[in-house]
């Protein structure tokens, strides 16, 4: 199973998660040096709550099932203070 593969496995035992309120995500790419770069889609990429989805729940599921990735990023986190950001409720 290659490393992609893997990385999607973890991310598969999250999506449901992620789809009830709306949301899912993507890889965006796996760098040569093991960082894996995440985008959050729908309702996730405007929550209000991504910071904590990601680093609660992304991240650590993907750390969890592959070690020798490094480092997980988000690329388009929503800041809890944006104006724009939006809470599950509001969906």
């Amino acid at each position: 199973m290659t490393l992609r593969e893997r990385v999607e496995q973890a991310l598969d035992t999250l999506r449901p998660y992620l789809e009830t309120d709306g949301g899912n995500v993507s890889i965006e790419e796996i760098t040569s040096d093991n960082i894996v770069r995440l985008r959050l889609l729908g309702a996730c990429a405007s929550c209000s709550m991504s910071i904590m989805t990601f680093k609660a729940g992304l991240e650590q599921a993907v750390k969890k099932a592959v070690p020798e990735i490094v480092a997980v990023e988000a690329i388009n986190i929503t800041d809890m203070d944006d104006p724009n950001a939006t809470t599950p409720s509001q969906l």
